[in-house]
């Protein structure tokens, strides 16, 4: 065993279970067999799939906190509470917009979505005495197929655009404002979709599928994928997720010999960058990805919660959260709603038997101060495009929020920084003052160097590349890693504060390049499917 143990800022992370007071109790979780997470969390509220009689339902719950009782409501819920009831068959999934904590989308058996507002006033009185129970209405409904609807979910950056997976093997990218057809479809999938999930500017979309396969789609362009490649060996549910703006996606699933995996992908060939067994247990792997550069892996049937550190295109285990409960569905809190007063890092929500209850991950450090080395900046809730700039073809950075102050703005830098020892507590800089991030770009690895004057010492430091419409004539399989060097040490301020400023101009340079190449590589790709398909029409007329 080697001496040295790898230097991390969240080696001692762990998960604190929340008293029973402070999560909910007498929970009727519906006992539908579809795989599902059973739970989904905003910033205000919790929706639970309902096991109810009559048709399909999901609850509606303010959100529960590890750190108090919810004020003015009760924590075991009495047997007849308010449901939102329309579906006429069982809830199969539900969504919170990521831009309205009050906004939550459900698709169920019955091959409808539907679309609800929460209005504060509904949980007014819960549990006294004359209080009856009115069920919530939905706003907006969508016949969006004649088969079940397994997985809904919002667009990341788009405001009222709303993606659904039915049981056609299709998947249709919504306009709220206008539901009377799909704005794109997604073909291509010859058996049931397991899981889908957008990057993080929501130009990709990436699903995984019962015939083994992993996808990743244009969604504004609809048709097949522009990439395939062959994901897990095993039949049982595989589910994906984006890795943040790593341009890396994360899947889970199982083996031949059924042995549970996690793999990683890089999003420009689909190649398997690794591939870890976890255990041989029988449960699918639910994984959550957290800015902080933590993947978090919970398997159905259960009783604990692993954790990894991503660092270097490894995997390294931090910990494991451990519960004499099993969890039958989870899910996580936005960045944006953790305590950092009490150094929170992450929060799930865990569906157990008749209960929920909130797990915090809490990194154990005794300070007043702002950490800001545990908190990168969130997604804030303000939509970075509306509905119609984004099927229009318009792109744009996702919005982020810093935990600090509130202050809201454009993320056009990496908000990914490996792990290192952290420093003794210190007040937290200004959000365009973080360390600046190590980049994880595919290859080739060959390397530009933008060097800035000054007469000091310098540092190179890698940055990756975002979003932005600045063009910037390329070849996408010449790009590489731009390597900007900031001083690391000058003694007048305003000549650091133009030599930051500098930097960061150039950083977003480099990323709209890089995302106007990427995007061109997906027309290429979408072009040459398209002409396949036409190709292969044409063959059997």
């Amino acid at each position: 065993m080697s001496r040295f143990v790898r230097a991390s800022k969240y080696r001692h992370v762990f998960g604190q279970t929340a008293k029973k007071e402070h999560g909910y109790d007498n929970v009727k979780v519906s006992g539908s067999a579809w795989d599902t997470n059973l739970v989904s969390a905003s910033g205000r509220y919790i929706s639970v799939n309902w096991n109810a009689s009559g048709g399909g339902a999901f609850a509606i719950l303010p959100l529960p906190s590890p750190f108090a009782a919810v004020p003015n409501f009760p924590y075991k819920l009495p047997d007849v509470i308010p449901l939102a009831r329309s579906h006429t068959a069982p809830v199969l999934d539900t969504d919170w917009s990521p831009h309205n904590d009050s906004i939550v989308a459900s698709g169920g058996e019955d091959g409808k979505v539907m679309i609800w507002k929460v209005e504060p006033s509904a949980f007014e009185g819960w549990g006294q005495d004359h209080w009856v129970p009115e069920d919530f209405d939905p706003v907006a409904r969508i016949d969006a197929s004649p088969r079940k609807i397994g997985q809904v979910l919002f667009h990341p950056t788009a405001s009222n655009v709303l993606a659904s997976a039915s049981s056609e093997h299709t998947v249709k990218l919504w306009d709220l404002a206008d539901t009377d057809r799909p704005r794109s479809v997604l073909t291509g999938h010859n058996d049931t979709i397991q899981c889908l999930a957008f990057n993080p500017t929501g130009t990709l979309m990436a699903t995984t599928c019962r015939d083994k396969k992993l996808r990743l789609f244009d969604p504004r362009a609809g048709g097949e994928a522009v990439r395939i490649t062959e994901a897990h060996g095993g039949i049982k549910g595989a589910r994906v997720a984006w890795m943040g703006d790593l341009d890396k996606i994360v899947t889970t699933g199982f083996s031949k010999m059924s042995d549970r995996q996690v793999s990683i992908w890089e999003t420009g060939g689909l190649g398997n960058v690794k591939t870890m067994t976890i255990d041989q247990s029988a449960g699918v792997i639910m994984p959550f990805w957290s800015d902080n550069g933590i993947l978090f892996l919970a398997g159905k049937g259960d009783g604990n919660i692993r954790y990894y550190e991503y660092e270097s295109d490894s995997l390294f285990a931090l910990a494991e959260h451990k519960s004499p409960d099993p969890q039958r569905g989870m899910c996580f809190l936005p960045r944006r709603g953790l305590n950092v007063s009490d150094c929170e890092i992450a929060r799930a929500y865990k569906v157990s038997g008749s209960s929920v209850e909130p797990v915090a991950f809490i990194v154990p450090r005794k300070a007043d101060s702002f950490q800001s080395d545990i908190y990168p900046a969130a997604a804030s809730s303000e939509p970075s495009l509306s509905a119609s700039e984004f099927f229009a073809g318009k792109t744009a950075a996702l919005k982020l929020v810093s935990l600090e102050n509130g202050a809201v703005f454009n993320g056009a830098q990496s908000t990914f920084t490996p792990s290192a020892p952290a420093p003794a507590p210190a007040p937290a800089p200004a959000p365009t003052h973080a360390p600046a991030p190590t980049a994880f770009s595919a290859p080739p690895p060959v390397t530009k160097a933008v060097t800035m004057p000054t007469p000091v010492p310098q540092t190179p430091v890698m940055l990756r590349s975002e979003s932005a419409p600045v063009p910037r004539p390329a070849s996408p399989t010449s790009e590489s890693p731009v390597i900007l060097t900031p001083p690391t040490q000058v003694d007048d301020e305003g000549k650091t504060t133009v030599l930051e400023a500098e930097v960061d101009r150039l950083n977003s340079e480099l990323r709209a390049a890089r995302e106007k190449i990427r995007n061109m590589e997906l027309q290429v790709e979408g072009l040459k499917a398209n002409a396949r398909k036409a190709a292969q029409a044409l063959m059997e007329a």
